[in-house]
């Protein structure tokens, strides 16, 4: 295997590619272009719509109400099988909108495409579509430009590049053209330009070594390509349970059926149990009411700035036990920012005009006013070099108006920044400046500005600012020096005798609330791991301000691993410094082999990898590129850790809600299958399939949507995250089920003896006191199963309200002549005064059942 181009002489690269300075021959790139295609990243073929509609249907609990929707056509109940389809397809619409939407993660790969490209070919330098690029061609490239492919440079002058979407290096890096060994890591590939990143700042002749998928992004989109978006557990477990009530409904088929026969039922009354009991074993409203609550989820969180992409991920986020983050941008603010000023032998800590005024007035603003002139950036300039717009930013906020001050000292000459040169001068009418690396500005430097004046620089002092450099840089600080120079006329007056003035210290700061939002994560039990392209002192310095472990793992140490070492490793270290992209991915699957649910949050194309492979993948929504937000679940709008948090106690609370209307529903159908399948040996249909959808439908339906808005509890970020071994079935779930399912099989076949009064058949008298029954000791049964979950009685509105409307739909098929088609007569006050007594009978045997649930377990 070759070596790689960062590795190699720039002449041996020429001729591996066959090519030279030149560039190559009309002719030969277009020949080339045959051979490898057009520079692009190939997007995969994604999904038809026809074929994520059908995706939407492919669920047990959907294929056990198909079939019961056959059987009520087959047995001529059409009205029970529109209903049922109804259900279905609103269920399956709706997850085909969520769905395509997450379909264009590949295409947005393409807006990292540069449009044109400067190419030498011919003898001449011409502009060219990206796409037509080859290897071996030669590109110029200049300050502002798009990289249009992987290049290996050739000569540079003051050539640096943004690579933080691919790296996520926070400062530009600095290019140059000798060879790297070949384990580089890719941050640190000097003589390398990579597809799809800028350039900041100076030109650069570089020769194509990679395009279209054979580069960095091109590696990156393949893998983004061949990564399964997996199931939640939430998801996983619905399956599940819809698998368990197809299995029971044909067993309870099997035995019922037979059974009604050997009594001298017809077939026809036969088949119509079966159909009653397949109604009544499955919670047809499930997955309607868990999408259309996750969806109330995510209109709440979309107001909390964290959009939602996929349903499935509120649930999830509310389990995650592991959050790996990126710094920059994510835990930083994602700009470069004056934090320390060296000046007159003291640090003075950067906090605005005040506190430079009150500490050393006229030494800081010299300091200012030569960082502002010996620079590039305007104040207004959002696309300039990092380094130099924090640099600005800080002249300004120490009260210098910069656009004033360069009218005032007008730029005579200049000597731009080479990263051989390591500093940058410009000249003014009376003055110029100099600012740099602090050991080149130094070693010119023959006097320096004290509280007394301009001094001397003695060996002494000189010693005192390498001091002050080596402590800046031990807290992450990127270090500049600044000196001046009177009556400078250009370069020649600028390689000595420089007046030094003092040294910056810049850093991309932690945002503000992260520290205290890491801190409530942590309190929840979710660990929080960095994982970043950054170097290790800056990943530990930040670290080290948030609280956080600053053990740190580096790339190199990463990668010569096997999965074994790194699966005991990733529990102990939180900072993974100098990563490249296929390291985040290896340390989520390590912490997942380790069965932890892990998010991964990002912004940059090296994230899009992690965040598919993740649990779920948060993107950051300012500085996140198209491919980590397509690429992910959830999206931060305001790219602020903090929203994580709260994102993530949204997600435990509509977990909680999720949890209670699941055993409402379930707890509900025991009672129902119990009281047809008892009734069924007596010989009674006690419930006709009808009358069972209508009471899903009032008591599954708007009352069970409105549990999703019931607030969250105080403890919710105050307990671990739960158990992904533990199902939402569990065992406290099933004792309720069986508990409440018992008290209301009991109360109510009590009622239906009680109303039957001898009859050899089901009266329509007893039917509908039975089925007005049910609907009313479910909206009692909702109320202590929100007790059970420490949810105060009266904190939800909305669960009022749907109980009202549902209440006035029961009493609509009484008394108007709906009652026809439900087989209803209209029942008189001292049948209401039964019902009541019903209910108050019950509600003792509910709050024991609950009781014991709490104390025995907290499965939510």
């Amino acid at each position: 295997m070759d070596p790689p181009a960062h590795s190699r002489p720039v002449a041996d690269v020429f001729e591996r590619l066959e090519s030279g300075e030149d560039g190559l021959s009309g002719a030969e790139a277009r020949r080339r272009r045959e051979e490898y295609g057009p520079n692009a990243v190939t997007q995969a073929a994604g999904r038809s719509l026809l074929t994520i509609l059908a995706s939407q249907f492919r669920s047990v609990l959907i294929y056990v109400l198909v079939v019961a929707a056959a059987l009520s056509l087959w047995t001529g109940h059409a009205v029970d099988a529109v209903l049922i389809a109804v259900i279905v397809l609103a269920n399956g619409l709706f997850g085909f909108v969520q769905d395509y939407r997450a379909e264009a993660s590949l295409a947005a790969l393409r807006e990292l495409t540069a449009p044109t490209a400067i190419v030498r070919r011919d003898g001449t330098t011409e502009e060219v579509t990206a796409t037509e690029i080859v290897p071996g061609d030669v590109v110029e490239l200049t300050g502002g430009d798009v990289v249009p492919a992987d290049c290996r440079l050739v000569s540079v002058t003051g050539l640096e590049a943004d690579e933080s979407a691919l790296t996520g290096e926070s400062v530009p890096v600095g290019k140059h053209t000798p060879p790297v060994p070949a384990d580089t890591p890719l941050a640190e590939r000097t003589p390398m330009v990579y597809k799809g990143t800028n350039v900041t700042r100076g030109r650069g002749v570089a020769v194509v070594t990679a395009t279209g998928m054979d580069t960095e992004v091109g590696a990156i989109a393949a893998e983004l390509a061949g990564t399964e978006t997996t199931e939640t557990p939430l998801q996983r477990e619905l399956d599940s349970l819809g698998r368990k009530l197809g299995v029971g409904v044909v067993i309870l088929a099997a035995l019922v059926v037979p059974l009604l026969l050997a009594q001298g039922t017809d077939p026809f009354q036969a088949a119509l149990t079966a159909v009653s009991l397949a109604v009544a074993a499955v919670p047809e409203g499930l997955p309607a009411v868990v999408t259309l609550t996750l969806a109330l989820g995510v209109r709440r969180m979309a107001d909390e700035n964290a959009l939602v992409r996929r349903l499935p991920a509120v649930e999830a986020l509310g389990g995650v036990d592991v959050i790996c983050t990126d710094k920059t941008g994510t835990l930083t603010r994602g700009q470069m920012s004056v934090s320390r000023m060296w000046v007159n032998d003291g640090v003075v800590d950067f906090g605005g005009p005040s506190e430079a005024e009150v500490t050393v007035p006229d030494r800081v603003e010299l300091l200012l006013r030569g960082a502002a002139l010996c620079n590039d950036a305007t104040p207004d300039d959002e696309d300039g070099d990092p380094t130099e717009r924090a640099l600005v930013d800080a002249a300004e906020s120490a009260g210098i108006d910069v656009a004033a001050l360069r009218d005032a000292n007008p730029r005579t000459d200049e000597i731009p920044f080479s990263s051989e040169r390591k500093w940058m001068g410009t000249v003014h009418d009376d003055r110029a400046y100099v600012k740099g690396a602090p050991e080149v500005v130094l070693s010119k430097a023959g006097r320096v500005v004290t509280g007394a004046g301009v001094e001397e620089m003695t060996d002494e002092r000189r010693e005192r600012v390498r001091e002050q450099v080596r402590a800046f840089a031990d807290d992450a600080l990127r270090v500049l020096a600044v000196a001046y120079a009177d009556d400078a006329d250009g370069e020649d007056d600028l390689t000595g005798g420089l007046v030094f003035v003092g040294l910056v210290g810049l850093i991309d700061p932690a945002r503000e609330e992260v520290a205290d939002a890491i801190a409530a994560t942590k309190r929840a039990g979710i660990d929080v791991k960095m994982v970043t392209g950054d170097n290790v002192r800056t990943a530990a310095a930040i670290a080290d301000s948030l609280g956080m472990d600053t053990e740190v793992m580096e790339g190199r140490e990463l990668a010569a691993m096997d999965d074994e070492e790194l699966r005991e490793r990733v529990e102990s270290v939180d900072v993974f410094a100098r990563t490249a992209p296929e390291h985040k991915v290896r340390i989520l699957r390590a912490l997942q082999a380790n069965g932890h649910r892990v998010a991964m949050t990002g912004d940059g194309v090296n994230d899009a990898p992690a965040l598919k492979n993740a649990d779920i993948g948060v993107a950051m929504g300012i500085r996140g590129t198209d491919v980590a937000k397509q690429a992910s679940d959830i999206v931060l709008l305001d790219d602020n850790y903090a929203t994580i948090e709260r994102a993530i106690e949204r997600g435990r609370a509509i977990f909680d809600n999720v949890w209670k209307f699941v055993a409402y529903l379930l707890s509900a159908n025991v009672a129902e299958v119990a009281i047809v399948f008892i009734g069924s040996l007596f010989g009674y249909l006690v419930l006709p399939a009808v009358q069972l959808l209508w009471i899903n439908l009032l008591t599954d339906g708007l009352p069970a949507v409105a549990l999703g808005a019931d607030p969250a509890s105080e403890d919710v970020m105050d307990r671990p995250p739960r158990d992904p071994d533990r199902g939402i079935v569990g065992r406290g779930m099933l004792g309720l089920m069986a508990g409440i399912g018992t008290v209301s099989t009991a109360v109510m076949l009590g009622l239906l003896f009680l109303t039957l009064d001898g009859a050899r058949a089901v009266t329509p008298y007893a039917m509908t006191m039975v089925f007005t029954g049910f609907v009313a000791i479910e909206f009692e049964k909702l109320y202590v199963i929100r007790w059970l979950g420490e949810t105060p009685t009266f904190s939800n509105p909305w669960l009022a309200g749907a109980i009202a409307v549902s209440a006035v739909l029961q009493l609509a098929v009484l008394y108007t002549p709906l009652n026809e088609y439900f087989g209803t007569v209209p029942l008189g006050l001292a049948d209401w005064g039964l019902l009541a007594g019903t209910l108050l009978l019950a509600l003792p045997g509910y709050l024991a059942v609950a009781a014991y649930v709490r104390r025995r377990s907290r499965t939510r």
